[in-house]
């Protein structure tokens, strides 16, 4: 990731330098996180907008936000291409990806840049999709698609800007011990809370099979072993935070519930019939996984074994991140299920418009929802070599992260 202060001379001289050079991070890098922030609120307000309002348009508030979000990226991204391009030293260069033998970039800053490019190219295709098929019955149309590519780009740009910073270790020459620690622990917090919004895309992309009602199936954890896996695993082993799996976790969870409990405070009704569901405020998404639980096995193994042999850290991992997610959120489906759970707190009481409020199924694990106890154990020997082949996956990435430095 690119520095867009020059190197060639001590980069913080004193503690007014330092408040003005933004602890040697490019403005840019607090740009694009800023965008996977309004990326991740308009997506999940256009998902209640759906739940609740259903009629919208191309420039509706969840739309904007997540439009803002492409719009801040590219331009700040694109800024430092040009910056470095045509009025960047040699240094920076040289610490910047050349693409068509002209222009420089921060390999983040690219990443930024085509997922806006993608993201904003997807919202006249979403306009038209709309209007030739009407609503879309599942998240991955063909123009979700192509708006889910584009914001994972940026947010996995945001991710890749805070590494090659944090790996960029002979940029800290001349620096005071004071300015190394708090740059240090800037870019830790960016990348945690970079990698949590990720997360909650992930979650987000693969939610019609990580409802609570799919909470004792056994394609529940066949999913999620599959995929948490893989990412938790790779930003512990990335990043120089001992806990960076259990804090992306956490990240994860605060988004989640916050837009779960600041949605519902705003009037929605719906605008599409039929209406079978009477409300007056927004209804919200999912409540949060409970991912801090399995990740905190993640950050201990990779602590504990750390220069031990990968496919045994792998299958540790693995293993123990299926175990504690069955034990914490098979119980928790029931929970969820339950009337304690019928509160602003948990959030269950929200329900699309359209669906009929008195379905049996609405607080009840239906016949099928729920797997007997021999396919869940078949199940189950699918389960553990996915996780384990995610873990293994996930360390390989996590290794060519901790490399990246441009």
């Amino acid at each position: 990731m690119e520095n867009t202060i020059s190197l060639e001379r001590p980069l913080i001289q004193n503690q007014h330098d330092t408040k003005s050079a933004l602890l040697g991070i490019p403005l840019y890098i607090y740009a694009v996180v800023f965008s996977s922030v309004c990326i991740i609120v308009g997506l999940l307000w256009d998902i209640s907008w759906h739940m609740s309002i259903g009629r919208d348009g191309l420039l509706s508030p969840p739309h904007l936000a997540i439009y803002l979000g492409a719009i801040v990226a590219g331009l700040f991204s694109g800024f430092q291409v040009l910056k470095i391009s045509f009025a960047g030293s040699q240094v920076e260069k040289n610490q910047s990806v050349n693409f068509w033998n002209f222009f420089y970039s921060s390999l983040g800053g690219m990443f930024c840049i085509w997922g806006a490019i993608a993201m904003l190219t997807s919202a006249p295709f979403d306009d038209w999709w709309h209007n030739t098929y009407g609503l879309d019955v599942v998240i991955l149309s063909p123009p979700h698609s192509i708006l889910a590519f584009g914001m994972m780009m940026v947010q996995f740009g945001a991710m890749i800007a805070t590494l090659a910073l944090q790996n960029r270790e002979e940029s800290l020459i001349g620096w005071k011990s004071a300015d190394i620690q708090r740059r240090n622990y800037r870019l830790k917090l960016l990348f945690v809370i970079s990698s949590g919004l990720v997360l909650v895309t992930v979650f987000t992309l693969a939610s019609e099979f990580l409802s609570r009602h799919d909470m004792h199936k056994v394609s529940f954890y066949q999913v999620g072993s599959f995929l948490f896996p893989l990412f938790l695993v790779a930003v512990a082993r990335s990043s120089k935070l001992k806990w960076a799996a259990t804090a992306t976790a956490g990240v994860y969870m605060l988004m989640l519930a916050g837009m779960l409990w600041i949605l519902p405070l705003f009037p929605a009704t719906p605008l599409l019939g039929p209406v079978l569901n009477h409300i007056t405020h927004y209804q919200s998404f999912h409540f949060p996984l409970l991912l801090v639980f399995p990740a905190l096995a993640i950050d201990w193994t990779i602590n504990r074994y750390e220069g031990k042999n990968q496919w045994l850290q792998a299958l540790i991992m693995g293993v123990a991140f299926l175990l504690i997610l069955l034990a914490v959120q098979y119980p928790f489906g029931d929970f969820l299920m339950s009337s304690y759970s019928r509160n602003w707190f948990f959030g269950t009481e929200s329900w699309y418009f359209a669906n009929d409020p008195t379905w049996e199924g609405r607080f009840k694990f239906m016949p099928w929802n729920t797997d007997s106890l021999p396919v869940f154990m078949q199940g189950l020997a699918i389960a553990i070599p996915l996780s384990v082949l995610s873990s293994r996956i996930g360390l390989m990435w996590g290794n060519w992260m901790k490399q990246v430095q441009r």
